[in-house]
């Protein structure tokens, strides 16, 4: 599943920004006002549905205001898929950069994965899970979970980052990977959040019906045994990739097997609300705020609107 929402650093806008490039360090740095954007590069070594191992640098973007309070709480921010090759090398860089700084102004330092296979990163699609009548889903969101965890721990090894407080959050693909991560009940990691998690979804073949549904509900399932991190599931009505019903079928596997969490649908969203994250956050901005309030930031305020 894939949301096109992955945003670009305009042309126009480079000339405001200052560049640095730490040799050995692997670090490039985008400085404008107190909103930093630096560009790394992290290490990673995962399996593919076959068992293959594949070890490269991915490309992350961290997002963070050089005057909120440090040490930083961490936010890792997951994309979702295509599952045509050329748009998971058109992605370029994930950045989600609306977003981003949104949580940035709510006082986290947000890193952004462009995962194996695709934009910037290259490389092989590890996260393929097979054709759609004969699917395997848990090795592809385990590679995208162990990317995931691996840049958090990447993170927190700053000294101006916590070393036990942090939020995965996820859209589509990378929602999915949020509950994958909540099963691993990592340390320090207070909440994940899926907006319009799944998989095998097509909007244009198979409008509202992902390839072996059952085969995800049970994936849910299982994650929920073990899952004690709280979670947020964001989802729409007219979600193309997954429809209104599946979603929350998954939801109630995951709670019925033991999972901790928390469902929310909204009304449509325009002709596919699985874009909802990117296409309208003033949406689902207060819903998080709440959830985030709830599960370890209890001080945590809206940022202030500028006029």
């Amino acid at each position: 599943m894939f949301s096109p929402c992955f945003l670009h650093l305009p042309t126009r806008l480079k000339s405001f920004f200052q560049a640095t490039l730490v040799v050995g360090g692997l670090w490039t740095t985008f400085a404008h006002a107190k909103l930093i954007e630096e560009v790394i590069k992290v290490p990673v070594k995962v399996a593919d549905n076959y068992g293959k191992e594949v070890a490269q640098d991915i490309v992350v973007t961290l997002f963070y205001d050089d005057a909120a309070p440090k040490p930083y709480p961490l936010l890792v921010l997951g994309h979702g898929r295509d599952g045509e090759a050329a748009g998971r090398a058109a992605m370029g860089r994930a950045r989600y950069s609306v977003n981003s700084r949104w949580f940035t102004r709510l006082g986290f330092m947000v890193a952004v994965p462009t995962r194996v296979g695709y934009g910037e990163s290259g490389g092989e699609d590890v996260e393929y899970t097979g054709e759609c009548n004969r699917k395997n889903y848990p090795p592809g969101y385990a590679a995208a979970a162990e990317q995931t965890l691996k840049v958090l721990d990447t993170m927190r090894q700053r000294p101006d980052a916590s070393k036990d407080r942090a939020v995965i959050v996820g859209q589509s693909f990378g929602g999915a990977t949020a509950i994958t991560v909540a099963a691993q009940n990592p340390p320090g990691v207070q909440a994940t959040i899926n907006f319009a998690g799944g998989g095998g979804g097509n909007p244009k073949t198979k409008p509202q019906d992902p390839c072996a549904a059952p085969l995800l509900e049970r994936m849910f399932a299982n994650y929920g045994k073990t899952a004690r991190t709280p979670s947020l599931w964001i989802y729409t009505q007219n979600d193309m990739y997954s429809g209104p019903k599946l979603p929350k079928e998954w939801f109630d596997a995951f709670k019925a097997a033991g999972g901790i969490g928390e469902y929310t649908l909204y009304p449509p969203l325009g002709d596919d609300g699985h874009g909802l994250f990117s296409k309208a956050p003033e949406v689902w901005h207060s819903r998080v705020l709440e959830f985030l309030r709830a599960n370890g930031y209890p001080d945590i305020r809206a940022p202030e609107v500028k006029k």
